[in-house]
């Protein structure tokens, strides 16, 4: 909209002309003063007539051109109107301009700088060339990536950096996108967070995962024998939760996944482990629906285990679903930023575990059972703290107990996996979807894991937790402590 006294009232007047009712409304000039995002419910025939007057006017933004930066100086003769001819080149190509400066009576009194940002290269090749024939011209800076664009095209510029992360997509879903992020900005800036953090901390989100794929992906391992021939594996991404692989004789098992991804890495990474042939891999358990934790999950051809809960939070996209902030705009979007940036890959065989029995593991419902090698688990339904349908294996002859994100070893954590962390938490401002009942769920666990430890003090065993992030641990002194060595993995090899 044009940034100019009665724009706001006109597009209203337009809207209420028609019957719509407009739910949301957010402009603020620190993000971008030209850009405007209305919410509006109306009849589809009001809603067509909206549109239409809308765009009749220039309104409307229906797509998101890509716009190329272009910094450079020229030369203009000292005569009346010399800065009037050379700016008709400059409206005549489209261009919008950045930066200008000019000053007689400064160091270069005769040269004039210039900033624009234009649609297409080709109008730019075709406005140097008109000013090069006429103007003595000296090119600053070309840039073609959006990086430099000014905050009066904040939208298009962001929108370009998510272009770099997911590769092409279609205006109409990139418009999309940015209304959703313009309304976590809002709803963070009602909390008193800075819009450009917000904006900042999701591309910070998928600028990161993308950046720790291929050459640059590393892993923090640990293994442990639990029985004569079977194997424990845990494996640390650099973003995100922790993979399980148990390795037996006859099968592979892999307890959560990490994020889509990863997905090549992790193949690469287990061939380095002596786990190479994936058609061993039998079937995977899913402890709960955060990308995290189950995004790879439809490049295996297997079944996979979950809660009924977990698979309702794929299918509507929306972390919140079935907790008391299931309406909650930031959850929603959170779900749907990660599953895009993290390439979620929903698998094609899901199995759901059952429902409570009447057998309770301390203050957890059991739902299931299942066995890997011969090690015997329980699946215990969570209270709903971390998302609904969260739920934790437990093997009580082994000391096997994996908390998924209600217990997390963040002492383990190195900096740039906490730093990474700590997006998720300013984006939805509690990684937890009922913090109390986190808090009741993380309390049980650990008591459990010390019951576990008392069982087992006879035969010198533990109670491994084997935690959603971070190292797989034991209970000392009621704190976690890393159990047995962490080995560091990089692509180019082992360490």
């Amino acid at each position: 909209m044009p940034d100019e006294p009665g724009s706001l009232h006109r597009a209203a007047g337009i809207i209420q002309q028609y019957g719509g009712n407009i739910n949301r409304i957010q402009f603020d000039r620190r993000i971008d003063p030209g850009t405007v995002f209305y919410e509006v419910t109306a009849p589809e025939d009001a809603y067509r007539q909206i549109t239409a007057d809308l765009a009749a006017i220039g309104y409307l933004q229906t797509s998101l051109v890509t716009l190329d930066f272009l910094k450079f100086c020229v030369y203009l003769p000292h005569r009346p109107g010399a800065l009037y001819e050379f700016l008709d080149y400059i409206t005549a190509a489209g261009a919008n301009i950045a930066q200008i400066d000019f000053d007689d009576k400064g160091r270069h009194p005769d040269r004039l700088t210039v900033s624009l940002n234009l649609e297409q290269s080709r109008e730019i090749d075709h406005l140097l060339d008109q000013l090069k024939s006429r103007y003595r011209l000296e090119i600053i800076e070309y840039d073609k990536t959006g990086r430099h664009l000014d905050d009066t095209v904040f939208y298009v510029r962001y929108a370009q950096e998510v272009r770099e992360l997911i590769g092409d997509s279609g205006d109409a879903f990139l418009l999309s996108f940015l209304a959703d992020t313009n309304h976590i900005a809002q709803e963070l800036m009602d909390r008193g967070c800075n819009p450009h953090q917000v904006f900042d901390s999701v591309l910070a989100t998928g600028r990161t995962m993308k950046a720790t794929t291929g050459p640059n992906f590393y892993a923090s391992v640990q293994q442990y024998e639990i029985l004569p021939g079977t194997m424990l594996y845990c494996f640390q991404p650099p973003c995100g939760g922790s993979v399980y692989l148990f390795k037996t004789p006859d099968e592979l098992v892999m307890i959560d996944t990490g994020y889509g991804i990863y997905h090549a890495d992790f193949m690469i990474l287990f061939s380095r482990y002596g786990m190479g042939d994936m058609k061993k891999i039998s079937r995977i358990i899913v402890t709960h629906a955060d990308a995290d934790h189950c995004g790879a999950a439809g490049h295996f051809s297997v079944p996979v285990s979950m809660h009924a809960g977990t698979l309702e939070i794929i299918r509507t996209d929306n972390r919140a679903w079935g907790s008391q902030n299931q309406e909650s705009v930031l959850e929603e979007f959170y779900t749907k930023m990660i599953n895009l940036f993290s390439r979620f890959a929903i698998p094609s065989d899901i199995r759901c575990f059952g429902t409570a029995n009447g057998t309770q593991r301390g203050i957890f419902p059991v739902i299931g059972t299942f066995s890997i090698g011969g090690i015997d688990f329980e699946v215990l339904d969570g209270l709903g703290g971390h998302t609904f349908g969260q739920v934790f294996l437990y093997s009580k002859s082994h000391g096997l107990l994996f908390t998924a994100d209600s217990v997390i070893n963040f002492a383990s954590l190195t900096k740039e996996r906490a730093d990474y962390s700590s997006l998720a938490a300013f984006l939805v401002t509690s990684v937890n979807v009922d913090s109390d009942r986190a808090k009741q769920e993380r309390i049980a666990l650990l008591a459990l894991a010390e019951e576990t430890d008392r069982a087992l003090a006879s035969s010198g065993r533990r109670c491994l937790i084997c935690c959603g992030h971070g190292a797989v641990s034991v209970v000392e002194n009621k704190k976690l402590a890393v159990h047995g060595t962490i080995e560091e993995y990089r692509a180019g090899g082992k360490e």
